[in-house]
């Protein structure tokens, strides 16, 4: 492992001691309330799970067991939580918030997004994205390798729009593409979504830290044919295999459809994308220059047959 040179970590120091003033982790009570920054932690993870045990709560939230005890014997003897034997190991005991714990929560929780609504207002809104896009930049990095990278879901309400968004400003700054890239992909969903054929045809959404960051479509081309399109992946997820998990998802889901082939067309300036490609068995076919969304650029069909 690489070891972490004194510059870099005065740096991680200041940005802590930045932070914790900026969020009030130094008063007294956290959010002005009579609870600890722990013992928030700990309503927040009860308050967003149905039921949960002791030994979940302390491996989730880093804490020691017997800090955690005592956390959760003053909780339930001020009626915030209830304690159940589990109905499948009668060696655990099942802690759920009360009504009464909703109560104390609530207002918790309310005050929390007022206050980071409030210090996000100072700022503009690229810098706000900018600042989240740090903090997830930071959060992905220094989260257990063990944990599970992202899921895989198909395309649900408010999918769809946010694939428009997502290329849009993604090709936008990477590559200096138009506004007509952005309305050919819009053209291109507006279609999947009116024409939608459940057994033929598929969207997949990647999902990390319950934020999508990326997507393909397979859609029927005809003639035996199937389409892969829209496949992208943002820059704050790359490098975790999700292109290649995509691209592999679209074809096994081709070929259980019972298509002949699946094409798709790309541009050669892709080349991550052509890469994906390459490894996953696909062949380029043909090649046209072409001048669109104010750029001369190589557009590139290849197939990959599944008989």
């Amino acid at each position: 492992m690489p070891k972490a040179s004194t510059e870099r970590i005065a740096a991680v120091r200041s940005f802590n001691r930045f932070y914790t003033k900026k969020i009030g982790m130094l008063r007294e009570g956290m959010l002005e309330s009579r609870f600890s920054l722990s013992e928030v932690r700990v309503l927040y993870e009860l308050a967003h799970r149905k039921s949960t045990t002791a030994a979940e709560l302390a491996r989730d939230l880093g804490l020691d067991a017997g800090y955690l005890s005592r956390i959760l014997r003053r909780f339930a003897h001020q009626g915030l939580v209830s304690r159940r034997p589990s109905a499948t190991d009668g060696r655990q005991t099942r802690l759920t918030l009360t009504p009464r714990g909703g109560q104390a929560f609530e207002p918790l929780e309310r005050r929390q997004r007022d206050e980071v609504g409030a210090f996000l207002g100072e700022i503009s809104e690229s810098e706000q994205d900018a600042v989240v896009a740090a903090m997830r930049a930071i959060e992905t990095a220094l989260s257990p390798s063990t944990a599970e990278p992202y899921l895989l879901r198909t395309h649900g309400p408010g999918d769809i729009g946010w694939v428009v968004s997502s290329q849009g400003k993604l090709y936008a700054q990477e590559y200096g593409w138009d506004e007509t890239f952005e309305a050919l992909v819009a053209e291109i969903c507006a279609k999947f979504l009116r024409e939608f054929d459940p057994k033929r045809e598929r969207c997949w959404i990647a999902e990390r830290n319950g934020r999508n960051v990326g997507a393909i479509f397979c859609v029927n081309k005809g003639e035996g044919a199937a389409q892969l399109r829209l496949l992208h992946v943002d820059a704050e997820a790359r490098g975790l295999g999700i292109g290649r998990r995509l691209v592999d998802e679209c074809v096994r889901f081709a070929r259980g459809c019972g298509y002949d082939k699946i094409v798709l067309w790309t541009n050669d300036v892709l080349h991550a994308a052509r890469r994906i490609y390459q490894q996953a068995g696909f062949v380029l076919v043909e090649e046209e220059q072409h001048h669109s969304f104010g750029h001369d650029l190589v557009g590139q069909f290849w197939e990959l047959p599944l008989k």
